[in-house]
């Protein structure tokens, strides 16, 4: 009996010990997570933001600009334009002043006679000429090379005597090239010239003057397609030129001093199609000059027929030369450019050969140059005159 009562007792404390270790497992597993939350409860760790990366910006589209090489053609026109007016009065200056004429007109009919037995007379001329010129890089143009050909038809008479005037029209076209800027240019133009001559003895009194107008076509090579354009021109002129004949048997010596005033303008330009066509707002240009030298000649009749030749040179100095400026339009963008004008100084110089075949008739020929710092003309003149 005791026996089993030892024995049911130590039953009953292992079970007592076996749910202390569960309670404590039950317990254990319970505070875990509260052990470990209480971990996790300090200063959050640090965010790392992974870098962006920012795709490459095309580059900023910019408005095209215009460039000042963008109407060298019609700057080009312009000098021509000056340099055709000029080349006009020129030539109706020296044919005012030419010293066998005047000799004829001194020397009635050739015979000795005075002029005042001579009656009224009249003459007609007819002329054909080319021209080659070049202008030289200056500032932003590039230099240019320009040949004209043209024709003449004048008329002139004897008011009475020692007072003789005519009237002619010039017709020309003008080829203009500017190969380092990629453009080209006609220049048609039309002139109409006056002249008129006074002999006082071995003083004679000329005055030259020439209106005209013409139509200007460029194109520029922009590299897809051509930009053209078409627009009109205008040109005046006046030359006044006083000279001196000194005889020396069938040979002369006339000293000559001229002043000389020029204008010209040109319209509006807008180009069209290519790529980028730019506008060009209207230019106008004058220019004034003195011209002092001499012209040499000398003559032999043979067989009734009369040989002269003659040749002159002249000092020129441009007094005054003005150019408005030019602004030249691309969209909204807009740069000025200034006109191209002479050097200060310069020469002329020239030559001719008259053959009078008959007392009314004679054929000529004719060589003018004008030589510039950055520019050179050569023009040749083949003409023909009738008298009666």
């Amino acid at each position: 009996m005791r026996g089993a009562v030892r024995g049911s007792h130590t039953d009953g404390s292992g079970d007592k010990s076996a749910r202390a270790l569960a309670l404590g497992f039950i317990i254990g597993i319970v505070l875990a997570p509260s052990s470990a939350l209480a971990q996790r409860t300090g200063p959050p760790p640090p965010v790392v933001t992974p870098p962006v990366t920012v795709p490459d910006l095309p580059p900023p589209i910019t408005a095209p600009v215009p460039s000042s090489t963008n109407i060298d053609a019609r700057l080009s026109a312009g000098i021509a334009l000056t340099d055709i007016g000029s080349n006009f009065l020129r030539r109706l200056g020296n044919q005012a002043t030419w010293g066998f004429d005047k000799a004829l007109r001194t020397n009635a009919g050739g015979g000795g006679g005075s002029e005042a037995t001579e009656t009224p007379g009249f003459r007609t001329w007819g002329e054909a000429y080319g021209v080659s010129a070049h202008t030289g890089a200056v500032g932003d143009f590039v230099g240019d090379k320009r040949n004209t050909a043209g024709g003449v038809v004048g008329f002139g008479a004897r008011l009475m005597p020692g007072v003789n005037v005519g009237l002619s029209v010039d017709q020309s076209r003008t080829s203009i090239e500017v190969p380092q800027a990629l453009q080209s240019a006609t220049l048609d133009l039309t002139q109409v010239g006056f002249n008129a001559a006074i002999d006082k003895g071995a003083w004679t009194w000329a005055i030259a003057m020439v209106h005209g107008s013409g139509r200007i076509d460029s194109r520029r090579d922009t590299g897809f397609g051509f930009a053209a354009a078409g627009y009109n021109a205008r040109i005046d002129g006046v030359l006044t030129e006083l000279s001196y004949f000194w005889s020396l048997g069938q040979g002369r010596v006339v000293p000559k001093v001229a002043f000389e005033y020029v204008h010209s303008s040109t319209d509006t330009l807008q180009e069209f199609g290519g790529l980028d066509p730019v506008a060009a707002t209207g230019a106008t240009a004058e220019r004034s000059r003195v011209l002092v030298g001499a012209e040499i000649g000398h003559y032999w009749i043979a067989e009734q027929r009369i040989l002269d030749l003659s040749a002159y040179g002249k000092f020129v100095d441009n007094v005054s030369q003005r150019f408005s400026p030019v602004t030249v339009s691309l969209g909204a963008e807009t740069i000025t450019i200034q006109g191209i004008g002479e050097s200060r100084y310069g020469a002329d110089a020239g030559a001719s050969a008259s053959l009078s075949l008959t007392n009314t008739a004679r054929i000529y020929v004719n060589y003018d140059g004008k030589f510039r710092a950055a520019a050179q003309s050569h023009q040749g003149t083949f003409g023909v005159e009738f008298k009666w």
